[in-house]
């Protein structure tokens, strides 16, 4: 979950390394460092904290090398210390190497080793070690000698201080992007910081290892077989990437959210005939009619768009499915054949979990698809077809745009493979025509900010929360209480309300607020009946309700009207106003809101 960025070329590396691991903060920001080779020697500076903490401590080096890598770091192996921050050296501090990932065998690796004091209690430095017991000149070869003796994930860069021109980078279960410019390559750990100077990228796959020159790459695997690379063109944007006036990206990035979905739908549907067609599919009509269960696969926030997903192939499908949380699918014995449909979904594509689910669905003979945001990324390319959300960079930690086109993308294939077998034109046309509705709809919400955060001021202080929804908005409120949870540190719990009797009654108190979501629906009855209850048990009260529902108010003051629309897409209306509640009150309590403690956006460890 560490952040990697590597330059090679001819402008001086350090500026780009700075700004490089402020694009990859969300990825980890325990602590930051850079190596920069300059003269024959290898430069090293670390901070404990943000990038903000390393660029302070760089104001009395002044560093003008051509080549450097860098490093923002999540802390898994070792506590948050300057001796375990990035980049980690050896041979007397002329190699040096920056990780992501976890070396699973390090404690065999480190008895290998012998009497090599280690400064560090990391993974890591065990990894740069073994790579310099094999160095005798060439330093790709070293690289590859000790990869094979590793056991666990890698996503690594490597310099050796005699050698400015050579960067040596390999991956295995970790990202890793080589941007190409004129004479100049970039690595990164995803796109994002490589946008400001080139959208060629190429990917490397695992087990692959590339030796950079400002004359090329060079990519083998662990075979030392030569590996043929093909360049890509990222369509992302670097303006797209920054935060355009807003506070914080998770702002910006709630804000996105009318633009991004009609995005993610644009050019997916066929009105006249009231269908979705997602190209990425690549299945058959005779195969769509084959499949006899659909499992979604997810991980956090993905996991509840998947719980919507649910909802829609059953209602209008009329397909068995299940959403399996990533980290568990493997660890059982999944019912998985031919006829089974598997969609992993995961913005960054890279989630450790949701991968290695994929792999094992995919050992078990299922039509395994993915829906992903990052173009390029190990899920995009490992699975056999799927779609890209189109959400743009999402840098804040808590997803939010991301989310809501995951929600788009399940609802289109919900349409597709209802128009297959059971819904009818009419059903499918009035769907398509409510999904176009959608982002006019968001706007209207976005409006309400300042309501909401009045809102916001109100509930700020309290120490818990709970938030209630029945039918297809129990995901929702999952996913509101996530929100409050992971960006203000409240404690949150989010409950079906139809299940307050079997326990969760004996919570409501003046002190602990409920938050539900009472929206005109088929459940709307019952669950103002819920909302009854909490409000004799004096609950403070905060709701979510249809434009017009004038009952609303007779139930607390602290309400945010939405618009109308099909029950199967209040998700994507009701979920805005949770995410602009959740950030005002972190904003208020003086939180991170980009960067919350212990978090990382991109979980590419188990």
């Amino acid at each position: 979950m560490c952040g990697i960025i590597g330059y090679i070329g001819d402008k001086d590396a350090l500026p780009i390394l700075l700004k490089g691991l402020r694009r990859l903060e969300y990825r980890g920001y325990d602590s930051a460092g850079v190596a920069v080779i300059e003269s024959g020697k290898i430069t090293r500076v670390r901070s404990v904290g943000r990038i903000d903490k390393l660029t302070k401590e760089l104001k009395n080096n002044e560093l003008h090398g051509h080549i450097g890598i860098a490093h923002t770091r999540w802390a898994t192996h070792g506590g948050v210390t300057q001796e375990n921050a990035h980049p980690h050296v050896a041979l007397d501090g002329k190699l040096a190497l920056v990780h992501n990932g976890i070396i699973e065998n390090y404690r065999e690796l480190k008895n290998q080793l012998g009497d090599i004091k280690f400064e560090s209690q990391t993974d890591s430095e065990i990894l740069v070690h073994l790579i310099a017991s094999f160095y005798n000149g060439d330093l790709k070869q070293a690289v590859t000698n000790a990869l094979r003796h590793v056991r666990g994930t890698y996503g690594l860069a490597v310099v050796y201080a005699d050698n400015q021109d050579e960067l040596i980078v390999a991956r295995l279960g970790s990202p890793l992007v080589v941007g190409l410019g004129e004479g100049e390559y970039y690595v990164a750990s995803d796109a994002t910081p490589i946008l400001p100077y080139t959208k060629k990228v190429i990917f490397l796959e695992d087990g692959e290892i590339g030796r950079i020159t400002k004359d090329g790459l060079e990519t083998t695997n662990l075979s030392d077989e030569l590996v043929t690379k093909c360049v890509e063109e990222i369509e992302w944007t670097d303006e797209e990437a920054e935060k355009q006036g807003f506070d914080h990206f998770m702002l910006k990035e709630i804000f996105d959210q009318p633009q991004v979905f009609q995005d993610a739908i644009r050019g997916r549907y066929n009105l006249t005939e009231g269908t979705a067609y997602l190209g990425g599919l690549n299945m058959t009509d005779e195969e769509i009619h084959s499949i006899d269960r659909i499992v979604l696969i997810a991980c956090g926030t993905a996991s509840y768009a998947a719980m919507i997903g649910k909802y829609a192939f059953e209602r209008l499908a009329n397909i068995s499915t299940e959403v399996d949380v990533a980290s568990e699918f493997r660890y059982r014995n999944p019912i998985i054949n031919e006829k089974t449909l598997v969609f992993a979904i995961s913005q960054s594509g890279e989630t450790a979990d949701t991968l290695a689910a994929v792999r094992e669905a995919k050992r078990r003979g299922a039509f395994v698809r993915g829906i992903v945001n990052v173009v390029g990324s190990t899920i995009a390319r490992e699975t056999d077809g799927g779609t890209y959300m189109h959400a743009g960079p999402e840098l804040s930690v808590a997803s939010t745009k991301a989310y809501t086109n995951m929600v788009a993308i399940l609802l289109l294939y919900a349409i597709e493979f209802g128009r297959t077998r059971l819904i009818t034109l009419a059903t499918g046309q009035r769907l398509l025509n409510s999904l176009r509705e959608i982002p006019k709809k968001m706007e209207i919400i976005l409006q309400q900010a300042d309501k909401i955060k009045v809102i916001a001021e109100k509930y700020m202080y309290f120490k818990n929360a709970l938030f209630l929804g029945r039918g297809i908005n129990f995901p929702v409120v999952l996913e509101g209480s996530q929100k409050l949870k992971e960006i203000t540190y409240i404690h949150s719990e989010a409950y079906p309300a139809g299940e307050m009797k079997h326990g969760a009654n004996a919570l409501l108190a003046p002190d602990f607020p409920v938050i539900g979501i009472m929206t005109k629906d088929q459940l709307y009855d019952k669950m103002r009946s819920n909302i009854e209850e909490v409000k004799a048990r004096k609950s403070p009260i905060m709701l979510l309700a249809t434009q017009g529902d004038e009952q609303a108010k007779e139930l607390t003051d602290d309400v945010i009207y939405v618009p109308d629309t099909m029950e199967l897409l209040e998700p994507l209306l009701n979920t805005i106003p949770l995410q602009l509640f959740s950030y005002y009150i972190a904003v208020l309590l003086g939180r991170d809101v980009d960067r919350p403690r212990n978090l990382a956006k991109s979980v590419t460890v188990e």
